[in-house]
């Protein structure tokens, strides 16, 4: 009787760590990828603002100011379209994660509901004996 008791707690332990363990691999791999994207975002962004600052410093007369104020207009629309693009791309990581998460959530309702059902099945058959 025992020993169906303690099985069925140790099965209930692991099927409660299981999902814990999965969801806690999920963040760590989310937290990685979200921290690259980020971390090249912010490089692009950097190197898009040197390479403007090195247009301004090669202005030299009128003309040369026309250019560099064309191109800033040209900049400033890449820049918008690199945003947009940017949060699309962090929004479908957010939506991905989130899609992952419930999967977990659901495997462990699930699993949760089976050994629920199995441990019910041994008390009841401990108690008949």
């Amino acid at each position: 009787m025992q020993d169906n008791i303690l099985n069925a707690f140790a099965e209930q332990a692991k099927t409660m760590y299981a999902p814990m363990s999965k969801f806690n691999s999920l963040f760590v791999d989310n937290m990685e990828k979200m921290t690259e994207f980020q971390l090249n975002a912010i490089k692009s962004y950097a190197d898009m603002g040197v390479e403007q600052m090195k247009q301004a410093s090669e202005i030299k007369d009128a003309e040369s100011m026309q250019a560099f104020t064309t191109a800033q207009a040209e900049a400033a629309s890449s820049l918008n379209k690199k945003i947009m693009d940017d949060a699309k791309a962090l929004s479908d990581m957010a939506m991905d994660f989130k899609a992952q998460v419930e999967g977990i959530m659901e495997e462990a309702r699930s699993s949760a509901a089976a050994t629920t059902t199995t441990a019910t099945t041994a008390k009841s058959k401990s108690k008949a004996a």
